[in-house]
C-alpha cells in the first residue's frame, strides 16, 4: 500500500485512529451488528482518507487480504459437505464417551486436540472444523457451548504459534528470516508451553461453574456412532479430499501456495467428486463474516496508511540497536504487538515489522529474540477480545448460528475472560522468555 502521508504528519494518524476506535466502540457495544458497524468505519475511512489524501479506494482493495477471505470460504463449504456425511454425530458421541460425560475433562480433551491440530494447519481452519463438532457434542451433554468455543479458539491461537505453518504471521516471518521449520518448533515450543498451560487453567477456573454435570451423575451417551453415518460413499470421498488438503497445508509454504489456494483446490475437487446442490452448499456460507473482515481490513489498511505502524515499529527497532537493551526491546515489541493485535488484525503489524527487523540483522543484531518475540506477542494478543483474532470471530458466529439458548458469545463476555486470559499469557511468557534469552 503506497503511503501518501509525509513523514510525521500526525493529523492523518489521529483522525484514522479515531475511525478505528469509532467502529470498535460500535462494534463493542452491540448497538449495531458487527459486520454493519464495520463496514460503516470502512466507509468512513475510504470517505475521509479519499478527502483528506492518505487513503484512496485502490488502497482499500489492496488491503483486504484475499487469502484469509477466501481461506475461510473454502472452509466452510469443506465443512458444509463433510457434515452431510455424519462425520461430527459420529466424533461428537465419540468424544462425549470418551469424556465419560464430565465437561471438564471435555475442555481438557477438546483444547489439547484443537492446539495440536493448529500446531500443523493454521487455526482458522482448525475451529471451523471443531466449532460444529463441539457445538454437537455440548448438546448431547446439555451443556452451554460458549466457553468450549472460546477455550478452543484461544487455545488454537496459542498453539498455533508453536509452529512455522501454524499461524499466518509465523510463515510471514519464517519466509522472511529464512527459518526452517524444526528451528521454529525448537525455539517457539519452550516459549509457548508456558503461556498454554497457563490459559487452560485460568479457563477451568473461569468457566467452573458451567463446566459442572447435569444432574448428580455424569451424562453419558449410549448412542451408537456407528449410526450416525449417513452417508459412508460421500464420507470416503470427503476424507480423501481432506486428507489432501492437509498435506498440502503442511507443505504449502515449500510449493509456494497461498493456503486459500491449497483450500479452492480442495473444495475443487470435492465439488468434482460429491456434486452437491449449488444453491444449498453456498447458503452454508456464512457471508457477514466475510463481510466482516474485509471491512475490517480496509479500516486496518487505512490506519497502516497513515505510517502509525510504521512509527511505532522504528521507534522499536531504534532500542534493539543497543545490545544491552535487546531483551528489554523484546520484551517491549511482544507486549506492543499483543496489545495491537487484540484491536488490529496482528498481519498489518507483523508487515511492518518485518522489514525493520532484517534491517536490524544487516547491522549485524541478534535478531532471534526479536522474531520470537513477534509471533508469540501477535498470538497471545488475539486472545484478548473476540476481534483479536480471526479464529475467535469464526466461534462467534458459531456460537450464534447454533441454536442454543444462552450460547450466544457477546464482546463483553468474550473481554471478561479474554483480557486476564491475555495479560496472564504475556506475564508468564515473558519469565519464560527472559529465563531463555
Amino acid at each position: 500500500m503506497n503511503v501518501v502521508n509525509a513523514p510525521g504528519d500526525f493529523s492523518s494518524m489521529w483522525i484514522a485512529s479515531a475511525i478505528l476506535v469509532g467502529a470498535y466502540v460500535m462494534i463493542f457495544s452491540e448497538r449495531l451488528h458487527r459486520t454493519y458497524a464495520a463496514l460503516a468505519g470502512a466507509v468512513a475511512m475510504v470517505g475521509v482518507g479519499g478527502w483528506l489524501g492518505f487513503y484512496s479506494e485502490m488502497d482499500a482493495l489492496i488491503s483486504i487480504d484475499a487469502n484469509t477471505i477466501l481461506l475461510l470460504m473454502g472452509m466452510m463449504l469443506l465443512v458444509a459437505m463433510l457434515r452431510a456425511t455424519g462425520l461430527f454425530e459420529y466424533l461428537a458421541i465419540r468424544l462425549a464417551k470418551a469424556a465419560g460425560g464430565r465437561p471438564m475433562r471435555l475442555m481438557i480433551y477438546l483444547g489439547v486436540a484443537v492446539s495440536v491440530l493448529s500446531m500443523f494447519l493454521d487455526n482458522v481452519t482448525t475451529v471451523i472444523i471443531f466449532a460444529p463438532l463441539t457445538i454437537l457434542v455440548t448438546r448431547m451433554l446439555q451443556l452451554n457451548p460458549a466457553p468450549f468455543l472460546i477455550a478452543q479458539a484461544m487455545l488454537s491461537n496459542i498453539g498455533g504459534a508453536a509452529t512455522l505453518v501454524g499461524d499466518p504471521p509465523n510463515i510471514m516471518i519464517g519466509s522472511a528470516a529464512s527459518i526452517d521449520f524444526l528451528t521454529f518448533l525448537i525455539n517457539m515450543a519452550p516459549l509457548v508451553a508456558a503461556p498454554w498451560l497457563a490459559t487452560v487453567l485460568l479457563l477451568l477456573i473461569f468457566f467452573r461453574k458451567d463446566l459442572r454435570p447435569v444432574g448428580s451423575e455424569p451424562a453419558l451417551v449410549d448412542l451408537d456412532e456407528n449410526k450416525a453415518i449417513r452417508e459412508p460413499k460421500m464420507l470416503r470421498r470427503m476424507l480423501l479430499v481432506m486428507g489432501l488438503v492437509f498435506i498440502l497445508f503442511f507443505a504449502h509454504h515449500r510449493l509456494g501456495f497461498y493456503p486459500a489456494f491449497v483450500t479452492l483446490i480442495g473444495l475443487a475437487l470435492a465439488l468434482l467428486l460429491v456434486r452437491p446442490h449449488a444453491d444449498k452448499l453456498v447458503d452454508e456460507v456464512d457471508w457477514s463474516i466475510l463481510l466482516f473482515f474485509a471491512s475490517l481490513f480496509v479500516i486496518v489498511g487505512g490506519v497502516e496508511a497513515t505510517g502509525l505502524l510504521e512509527l511505532i515499529g522504528s521507534e522499536l527497532a531504534e532500542a534493539a540497536r543497543d545490545p544491552q537493551m535487546l531483551l528489554i526491546t523484546a520484551l517491549t515489541l511482544m507486549w506492543i504487538a499483543a496489545m495491537l493485535s487484540a484491536l488490529i488484525d496482528n498481519i498489518p503489524f507483523t508487515v511492518t515489522m518485518i522489514p525493520i527487523i532484517s534491517a536490524l540483522s544487516a547491522e549485524g543484531v541478534d535478531v532471534y529474540p526479536l522474531w520470537w518475540a513477534l509471533a508469540l506477542g501477535v498470538a497471545l494478543g488475539g486472545n484478548g477480545t473476540h476481534i483479536g483474532a480471526t479464529a475467535n470471530i469464526v466461534v462467534v458466529a458459531q456460537a450464534e448460528r447454533s441454536g442454543v439458548a444462552g450460547a450466544k458469545i457477546t464482546p463483553l463476555q468474550w473481554l471478561k475472560t479474554g483480557l486476564p486470559v491475555m495479560l496472564s499469557g504475556l506475564l508468564v511468557a515473558s519469565v519464560a522468555f527472559a529465563l531463555i534469552y
